[in-house]
């Protein structure tokens, strides 16, 4: 009698549930500066380095800071990439500090809405390499002003400003960084001083994710009446309608030398100008203005671009930023007696200018003596000959 017939081995069905996954990437989480707390600092100088300028702003009391990657007004104005090294000694030197936000303000010469093609393709190469500088360096966001649109409409400028700013942000490495977008006080044809007008290039381009940043000297000299209560009120219902105030992360904290409307931009020091004081204080604790939620949006920062005529003028308008927002008591600690202007750098300063000034006497005195006096020439009573005298 034979053995049945079996299956050498014994057929199993596939389940995927068997199969190996491995376990999902988590989520970053939100970074340090995100915690809730306000966030105060001011416009830092690289000079010497850009760990210099999280040194400054350190001693300063700031726990945010504003700097320029590069000179602010020379298209060269260095390299278009950081060296690692130095980007990496940056970021650990940051988050050893706890600055936060890094804001990245553009090169002052960049014109998005440029209608002539080499400045429109020069500016969105000079725009592309901030971008590539930001993302090295750790940025959150980098700020930059939309541009003049010159003879053409302004429509069919902010049309350019938004493919603009789409070229510019291409053939990027994965990054968090945000771009942002700056109002302007409203001179010659610069776009972004109507606040209509800056939502709706942002519209335009919230598949980037691009938010704004609002100068309150600007708001101000533009004709948006922050100086009084129900000003203040409407200006923010406006913003929080065309804009969205949750599109608004930063805040450039200046007072303005202008009055209402003047359109002109001028910046003064905090509680100082046009703006003054008390609208300081009701603007720093609005709770629609706070960096902590329901209302606020946290990590929201206030960064002062305030001029430093003397030692120490950036150390004031700091702690004023601080004692206007009612936070006094919550500022960092400051490095006594320090600012990025020392008394010798303000008489060096001095002494540049007055030498500068002269030689410019002296060209315009030299000019005058090589062209002479000059004569007048006697009438002739004769016929000119061949139609010349």
């Amino acid at each position: 009698m034979g053995m049945p017939e079996q299956p050498l081995t014994n057929v199993i069905e596939f389940d995927p549930e068997d199969e190996y996954r491995p376990e999902p990437e988590p989520e970053p989480g939100p970074p340090a500066w995100m915690d809730g707390t306000r966030r105060i600092g001011i416009h830092t100088s690289i000079a010497g380095g850009y760990v210099n300028a999280l040194e400054s702003a350190h001693k300063l009391g700031c726990n945010a800071l504003q700097i320029f990657s590069a000179s602010p007004r020379m298209w060269a104005g260095g390299p278009s990439r950081i060296p690692e090294v130095e980007a990496t000694a940056f970021r650990a030197r940051r988050e050893a500090l706890g600055l936060g936000p890094l804001v990245i303000h553009a090169n002052y010469l960049i014109n998005l809405a440029a209608q002539q093609p080499m400045l429109r393709t020069r500016s969105i190469q000079a725009f592309h390499d901030e971008l590539v500088r930001g993302i090295a360096l750790g940025a959150d966001f980098v700020v930059v002003h939309p541009g003049a649109c010159g003879d053409c409409k302004p429509d069919q400028a902010a049309r350019l400003v938004v493919e603009s700013v789409k070229q510019a942000a291409k053939n990027l490495p994965p990054t968090s960084l945000r771009i942002l977008l700056e109002n302007t006080a409203g001179m010659g044809t610069a776009l972004g001083a109507r606040l209509e007008e800056l939502g709706e290039m942002l519209n335009a381009l919230h598949n980037l994710q691009v938010g704004a940043c609002l100068d309150t000297a600007h708001l101000f000299a533009a004709g948006y009446d922050i100086k009084s209560e129900a000003g203040l009120a409407s200006t923010l219902e406006l913003i929080d309608s065309v804009i969205g105030l949750e599109r608004v992360p930063v805040f450039h904290a200046n007072d303005s030398k202008i009055p209402l409307a003047g359109r002109v931009d001028r910046h003064e020091h905090i509680g100082k100008g046009k703006i003054g004081e008390e609208a300081f204080r009701r603007f720093l604790t609005h709770p629609r203005l706070g960096a902590a939620a329901p209302e606020g949006l946290p990590g929201r920062a206030f960064l002062a671009e305030t001029p430093i005529d003397d030692p120490g003028d950036d150390r004031r308008n700091v702690a004023a930023l601080w004692e206007f927002a009612g936070l006094k008591d919550q500022a960092p600690e400051v490095t006594k007696g320090f600012s990025m202007l020392t008394a010798a750098a303000k008489r060096k300063m001095a002494k540049q200018v007055k030498s500068t000034q002269a030689a410019n006497v002296a060209a315009a005195d030299r000019r005058g003596r090589s062209s002479g006096p000059v004569k007048r020439v006697k009438k002739s009573s004769k016929s000119p000959k061949h139609g010349r005298e």
